[in-house]
């Protein structure tokens, strides 16, 4: 994801607890991080660690945080009175496509049954009520042979 992020951003800071041979090795829920050190915070977390990573990311970004996650992380009533209910994200972005993911590596051939959208906070827009968008199917325009190499 750090890839394609930095086609379109200054710069970019990547981490993972796991040493996937891409950016540095740390524990984000761990790692202290000061408030506001970083506009935007993007990540893909852990299915089970999302919704912390949600509030941690609130206190790092300055401006936003989005996070890719299977699409039944808006359910919950403990994630609505946890998260959702003081901090509603402005736009909530369903993939049409299913997005295969497969962990440490990307797979050509993968697929899933999994539904996954992309859900953002901006800490300039505050909203009762998120944007429901639909990402149209992408996935063969998007994809280059790069993504398929030997490094992530």
């Amino acid at each position: 994801m750090a890839r394609p992020l930095a086609e379109s951003f200054g710069q970019v800071l990547t981490s993972d607890i796991y040493p996937y041979g891409f950016g540095s090795v740390r524990d984000y829920l761990a790692v202290p991080y000061e408030a506001n050190a970083v506009d935007w915070v993007i990540t893909n977390p852990p299915f089970r660690l999302a919704e912390e990573f949600v509030l941690r990311s609130l206190i790092v970004a300055r401006r936003g945080v989005a996070i890719l996650a299977r699409t039944v992380f808006i359910e919950s009533v403990g994630r609505y009175r946890n998260l959702f209910l003081q901090h509603r994200p402005c736009r909530f972005a369903q993939f049409t496509e299913r997005v295969p993911m497969i962990k440490g590596r990307v797979d050509r051939t993968a697929t899933t049954a999994t539904g996954y959208a992309w859900l953002v906070w901006s800490k300039e827009i505050k909203t009762q009520n998120p944007e429901l968008f639909w990402i149209p199917p992408c996935r063969k325009a998007l994809e280059r042979d790069s993504d398929y190499s030997d490094r992530l």
